[in-house]
């Protein structure tokens, strides 16, 4: 008669993230943080653009668990196949708040994005590349998003040409945009905008004629850090398809040892003071 083959059972592993916690404090913000995954965004000239993305995800612990568990997260950005979309961001959100049972989460989706563009005299084109991110929060099953895009221009101080026999002091700047869109807003409208209201924009490649006009449309387009949050803000004020902003601008002058700032910020929906 053959003998049975005994099978060992393994001891159950403790979770101790689950355990009691005793100090009564709950934490806003717990999660992993700078996890990078394929990413898929849609490009208005090609269709989609595919990247890598940097991601950081959290939710909300309450005072009485011990801790999070970490490997959910990871688990859902690896469940969503080679790449994740940004169609697909906001079913994310909802994913992580039911499976680490949280009242509230927040992911950050940070890529750079590529646009083609044309010199203004001699049309040679070029890469530019810009620094965009994804910003999704949910509290009590409602979802919200925001994006925010840094966009690098040139400024030229009104002040330095007022006052100067010859030239002004100019420099490479970084305006920030981060809106709360009512429908659906090319990333590349956004940059535009930005664009259209600095001193000049940027280029990866310029020739002399290019060098010559970049030059000369920056001189007769001054702006302050103050002109310039003025001005989007103006300009996003009109525009129904955002319903929230905060505009930045900093200045990394030339002639100083540290950079000019400016910021506004408006909610359309929040209630009048």
């Amino acid at each position: 008669m053959k003998a049975t083959k005994r099978v060992e059972t393994q001891p159950e592993i403790e979770d101790v993230q689950s355990s009691k916690d005793t100090r009564q404090i709950a934490i806003n913000k717990v999660g992993i943080k700078d996890i990078r995954h394929p990413v898929k965004v849609k490009d208005r000239s090609d269709g989609y653009q595919h990247t890598v993305a940097n991601f950081n995800m959290y939710v909300n612990l309450p005072h009485n668990f011990k801790g999070t568990h970490m490997s959910r997260f990871v688990e859902i950005l690896n469940a969503h196949d080679k790449e994740i979309s940004v169609e697909s961001f906001k079913g994310m959100l909802s994913e992580m708040a039911e499976r680490l049972e949280a009242n509230s989460g927040h992911i950050e989706m940070h890529f750079p994005y590529f646009i083609n563009k044309e010199a203004p005299i001699s049309k040679v084109r070029s890469l530019m590349d810009y620094e965009v991110t994804l910003i999704g929060e949910i509290h009590k099953g409602r979802p919200s998003m925001m994006i925010k895009v840094v966009v690098p221009v040139t400024s030229l101080c009104p002040c330095s040409k007022k006052i100067s026999d010859r030239g002004a002091h100019n420099q490479r700047s970084h305006v920030t945009v981060q809106v709360r869109t009512n429908g659906f807003v090319w990333i590349e409208e956004i940059i535009e905008l930005v664009e259209s209201e600095a001193s000049c924009q940027l280029y990866g490649l310029l020739k002399r004629p290019d060098e010559k006009y970049v030059t000369e449309h920056a001189y007769d387009n001054p702006k302050f850090v103050e002109d310039m949050v003025r001005d989007m803000a103006v300009r996003l004020n009109r525009d129904m398809r955002f319903s929230a902003y905060v505009v930045e601008s900093e200045n990394f002058e030339s002639i100083h040892n540290h950079s000019a700032y400016a910021l506004i910020e408006r909610d359309k929906e929040a209630p009048d003071d």
